[in-house]
């Protein structure tokens, strides 16, 4: 059984409009992003995110629409399983509330649009027309206040009805502007391709009759003009409004204003050529335009006594290529991008300026995962963290194309760096004087020796030679600001009270008979030393350092970690070595409160605890470090001292230091420092880690000084620096900008650097070319080391690193890539190339071997030593004999391969039409014998095969171009040898997002993990989700808790969620996700009232909603 969570959230951008949805006066921008809405504020910053939420549903248009007896105005939504509702905004709730549901539109015997989905309400405002299906458009009437209406009625659309219309192909379509005394009905211009190749246009007027009791009523769209001498490149029709009216028609060489009234048309030939793709209006005169190209232009109708005498076009500049553009105010344009960055842009009398990039990765074409921070060898794999990996992908199109370093975590900032430093312990910061508010000094204590550096508020740093009389011939252990503009400062011998305006030793305090101060702790009042490893010494700071009490814990043995608490000031809390174990100690007396054994195991001790408030309006958090990397939290009851809700996690394999980085409102983080280092905090009432990206810290402390304000300082083995640290999690985006499409990305760790496959387009003259090469790239800065340039109209197709045998019995690492020549006029021409490249020490590139194949090289894969390709309708396998490559073994599939899965010594082939499936490799098994691929399984489907991916035993994930996975599973049991060559679906869900790439990955199994993440997968939309098995234990609980949830949590438009994520495509439609289980819903369990979880959790038989949380909690940290 199948579990799906998202790692990285869709960023493609298709639809966006400004709307008053928040406030009658205020317009904000709401933009859709595949299944998620995002509604921004423009302030003076730029764009703000004020509200986002997800959608039971793939967005493919979004309007606006403003009721009378409203003051803001509506949002009407479709999605791609023709869902289309009505929202507007609770002021109340602060959410979106749904206002009319319209559940599966589909006409059933209508074929889809061939074109983009639109949507266009009429300039009177009493009819939206949908272009859903090819020959239909699906009129709505926009409902005015009658008698017999209700208020809420008279704020809605009417039942949908369909008027059916002659034209198939429709490039482009809209409402025109009525005229004023000219016949009243809504006229609507559609720009289409008819039958012979011609682009016509069509002018048809809008008759709508409204119905009775239970009857939608009828609609006809009857024809009043039409031509059919338009240019070959029309694409975009823009309505006109007064005082000019009509309508234009944009072409690739023309811009055409055509008069309704009378049939005239003005044609104006453009300078240069432009592909043009979107546009928005300014006003009634001008607009804003944006080619292929990325460029935007500004035209600017001609009048004379309000008659079109011609126009005039500007080029603005360069952005991203935009999917769509809205017009905000004074200036300000928002570019919506599929395939490349979202853009807030400025226009101004000299261009267009850039002033706010929204980061996009869409589309994922390729990706590799460069980074996986497993634990080898360790058991404890189940808490696997896609934080600990980093993902590289090949995004976007032509000059939009990059590449993109994901990683999804907490995010470091370097703001300098002090030197190199060798081992250092501990960090401290200081005020210089008790009077300041910030930080402005760093201690950097060492083994033998204490440095100590000096901030000023100009970035300038000085290393004090001597400070405030501290002993900086000793090391450090414990140095903290305490009452009256004094110092404290601990060594491994003494204790001192430092006064910081006379720099002198106000007191001075040694352990008896000379023993060593192994651990220290404070808070303002009081100071708790371990002497001697098994005694605690209680200091009163208040009172020159008197001893309050003391006692010898000899018993428990030695004392492994020891911490004074801020937020409770008459505790210390110890954790022990021998016997493994925790206790709440009274500060005044130094008795023993409670103890808690944490573990029995003697190796596994405490190594490090700290007490502080993560999460408000909860009892503090009790956060211990285990020296096996295990966490261990409690809350602490401040009435009895009581510890409670145990809960472990692990962060590595060697135990974490902690140190507390103070928030606002009294709230704090804490830095967990181990080899993989994480961020601990509270959100929405739990507490969670997330991965950071400082693997190399050994010790940090917070430093918020004037020049460097909510900074962190982080010591490392070889340096000290001061960093921005996030205070949550969030995913980080590294680019790479190539201008190049990457169409295909691997990764050498050896190399230490990336082989890309680029696709260049430049327009040269009036013409365009296309140019094809292979990169090397270091890993670090992305700078491209060397480059092989194919031939002209050749482009890559595929791209892996591979170890391929020499021909001498050794492994040796190349780079493999496969070709295609764009040049194939007939089938018999069609032909490619596979070229095998190796890196020289110099870090250069050389093509060891090559070979012409008639096909395109459409996948590559490494079996046995050999290279297998994927050419049209066959699957090679070649072996690498010095200079050439030799054809051991052919196998012919249905269509054309796609994507190839190599498992052992068994091959996974996604075809083009025909799904999957697995053919089995052999090498001869004696002399003058020879290899073969003979097919062991297969699904016998129709299918639109995108990727497919071994996942376990006898079982691959593969994904289709209509937005399915599919869980295939060999049936090794069957009866009959036809039941054991058949794979059968045993998971499908409706993703509804374009898979390019699936990506195994590696985790060990171990017998408590509720999911063993198996893949990881990159779409069209730029979204990143991680795939997993639900371990065998769980399937039943998580199916049941699917269902719990789904019942209770509604979407906007009410959509159910089985329908949502039900099966569809061409062929078949499912009512619901076959054992198929959605993260992002199950996530959703921790979002939910406190009664609803008690519900949720009576209906799936698990009494404990602790358990459940705690379940749910760890579902949500392996992403």
């Amino acid at each position: 059984m199948a579990y799906l969570a998202p790692i990285h959230r869709p960023s493609s951008v298709r639809n966006a409009l400004k709307i008053r949805l928040l406030s009658p006066d205020e317009e904000s921008l709401v933009v859709a992003k595949a299944n998620r809405l995002e509604i921004y504020s423009l302030l003076n910053d730029g764009l703000v995110l004020a509200h986002t939420r997800a959608l039971y549903g793939k967005v493919t248009m979004l309007e606006r629409l403003q009721f009378a007896q409203s003051p803001t105005e509506y949002l009407f939504v479709g999605t791609d399983r023709y869902m289309f509702f009505l929202l507007s905004w609770d002021h109340e709730l602060q959410q979106l509330r749904t206002q009319k549901t319209y559940l599966d539109q589909a006409d059933k015997t209508s074929r889809d649009s061939q074109t983009q989905d639109g949507c266009h309400v009429d300039p009177t405002k009493q009819y939206m027309a949908l272009q859903l299906f090819d020959g239909v458009i699906t009129i709505l009437p926009l409902l005015s206040k009658g008698k017999k209406k209700t208020a809420s009625e008279a704020l809605s659309l009417g039942e949908s009805v369909p008027a059916r219309i002659t034209e198939f192909f429709v490039r482009s379509s809209g409402f025109l502007y009525p005229r004023e005394g000219i016949d009243a009905r809504p006229r609507l211009a559609i720009l289409y391709e008819d039958n012979h190749q011609r682009i016509c246009l069509s002018l048809k007027n809008l008759d709508y009759t409204a119905g009775g009791a239970g009857d939608p009523g009828s609609a006809s769209l009857d024809d009043v003009t039409a031509r059919d001498d338009l240019e070959l490149g029309a694409s975009h029709l823009i309505p006109v409004p007064a005082p000019a009216y009509g309508l234009l028609v944009l072409s690739e060489s023309s811009i055409t204003y055509f008069d309704d009234i009378h049939g005239e048309a003005l044609i104006e030939p453009l300078k240069e050529p432009a592909i043009f793709v979107t546009w928005t209006a300014i006003d009634a005169q001008r607009w804003l335009l944006a080619d292929d190209y990325g460029r935007l232009y500004f035209l600017m109708l001609i009048l004379e006594d309000h008659e079109v005498k011609g126009w005039k076009l500007d080029l603005l500049g360069i952005a991203s290529r935009a999917s769509t553009l809205v017009y905000l105010d004074n200036g300000l344009v928002f570019v919506g991008s599929h395939q490349g960055d979202s853009q807030l842009v400025r226009i101004q009398e000299d261009g267009a300026e850039i002033l706010q990039s929204l980061a996009n990765v869409a589309p994922i074409l390729d990706f590799t995962i460069m980074d996986m921070g497993n634990r080898s060898g360790e058991t404890h794999a189940n808490e696997y963290s896609s934080g600990q990996a980093r993902i590289v992908t090949g995004s976007g199109a032509f000059q939009d194309g990059s590449l993109r370093s994901i990683r999804s975590g907490v995010g470091m900032e370097d703001q300098g760096v002090l030197g190199e430093m060798a081992h250092i312990s501990d960090l401290f910061s200081l005020r210089s004087s008790g009077n300041m508010a910030q930080s402005d000094t760093l201690v950097a204590a060492f083994v033998n020796e204490t440095r100590v550096f000096q901030f000023t508020t100009s970035y300038e740093v000085e290393e004090r030679e001597e400070f405030a009389g501290m002993a900086l011939t000793e090391g450090t252990i414990h140095a903290a600001n305490v009452r009256g503009n004094r110092l404290l400062q601990v060594t491994s011998s003494r204790v001192r009270i430092l006064d910081l305006d006379s720099g002198m030793v106000t007191v001075e305090w040694s352990p008896q008979d000379a023993r060593s101060i192994t651990v220290a702790s404070a808070n303002e009042d009081h100071l708790v030393i371990s002497s001697g490893g098994s005694e605690l010494i209680a200091l009163d700071l208040t009172q020159d350092l008197q001893v309050v009490t003391r006692r010898n814990f000899a018993k428990e043995g030695q004392i492994a970690c020891l911490h004074v608490p801020t937020i409770r000031q008459d505790i210390c809390i110890a954790g022990f070595w021998q016997s493994g174990a925790v206790a709440i100690i009274r500060l005044s007396t130094l008795e023993t409160l409670q103890r808690v054994v944490i573990t029995e195991d003697t190796v596994n001790v405490p190594r490090s605890l700290i007490l502080t408030q993560l999460i408000a309006n909860e009892p503090p958090t009790l956060l211990i470090a285990m020296a096996n990397g295990e966490v261990v939290t409690f809350s602490l009851d401040a009435v009895g001292n009581i510890l409670s809700r145990r809960k472990a996690t692990i962060l590595g394999t060697q135990g974490a230091t902690f140190k507390i980085l103070p928030r606002k409102n009294g709230l704090s983080n804490v830095f967990a420092i181990c080899e993989h280092s994480s961020l601990i905090y509270g959100s929405e009432g739990r507490i969670v880690y997330a991965a950071v990206t400082a693997e190399e810290a050994s010790c940090v402390c917070a430093f918020d000084s004037e020049a460097y304000p909510g900074a962190v300082a982080i010591a490392t083995e070889s340096n000290l620096r001061i960093a921005l640290v996030d205070t949550e999690r969030t995913t980080h985006v590294q680019t790479l900008k190539v201008n190049e499409t990457v169409r295909r990305v691997a990764y050498s760790s050896k190399v230490k650097a990336f082989g890309i496959g680029t696709i260049a387009r430049k327009l040269e003259g009036n013409y365009e070319t296309v140019h094809s090469s292979f990169r090397l790239c270091d890993e670090v800065l992305f700078k491209e080391l060397d480059r092989i340039k194919f031939e002209n109209e050749e482009l890559v197709e595929s791209c892996i690193r591979a170890d391929l045998y020499d021909g001498a019995g050794e492994f040796i690492e190349r780079f493999v890539v496969g070709t295609a020549y764009m040049d194939a006029p007939n089938q018999d021409s069609v032909r490619g190339r596979i070229f095998v490249i190796a890196v020289t020490p110099e870090r250069k590139l050389k093509i060891v071997a090559r070979i012409n194949v008639m096909g395109a090289c459409r996948a590559l894969g490494v079996i046995d030593g050999n290279i297998v390709a994927a050419l049209v309708k066959t699957v090679v396998v070649y072996s690498l004999n010095g200079p050439d490559l030799t054809k051991l073994v052919t196998y012919r599939t249905s269509t054309a391969p796609i994507a190839l899965s190599i498992s052992g010594n068994q091959i996974a082939i996604a075809d083009l039409m025909k799904s999957v499936s697995v053919v089995t490799y052999s090498r001869p098994t004696h002399a003058g014998g020879s290899h073969s691929l003979v097919e062991v399984a297969r699904h016998f489907a129709t299918a639109w095969s995108t990727a497919v991916c071994h996942v376990d035993d006898h079982t691959w994930l593969e994904s289709d171009a209509e937005g399915n996975l599919m869980v295939l599973a060999q049936n090794v049991a069957g009866v009959s040898a036809d039941d054991r060559r058949r794979l059968d679906v045993v998971g499908e869900m409706r993703l509804g997002e374009m898979v390019n790439k699936i990506q195994k990955v590696d985790v060990e199994e171990s017998g408590n993990a509720v999911v063993v993440p198996k893949a990881f997968m990159g779409t069209v939309d730029g979204s990143i989700y991680l795939f997993a098995l639900i371990a065998p234990s769980k399937q039943d609980l998580l199916m049941r808790l699917q269902q719990a949830i789904a019942s209770r949590v509604q979407s906007p438009g009410n959509v159910p969620f089985n329908t949502y994520r039900a099966f569809k495509n061409s062929v078949r439609e499912a009512e619901e996700p076959f054992r198929f289980v959605d993260g992002e819903l199950i996530e959703k369990f921790l979002d939910c009232p406190g009664t609803m979880q008690e519900g949720i959790c009576e209906e799936v038989g698990m009494v404990d909603v602790e358990e459940m949380r705690t379940m749910v909690e760890s579902l949500r940290r392996i992403r």
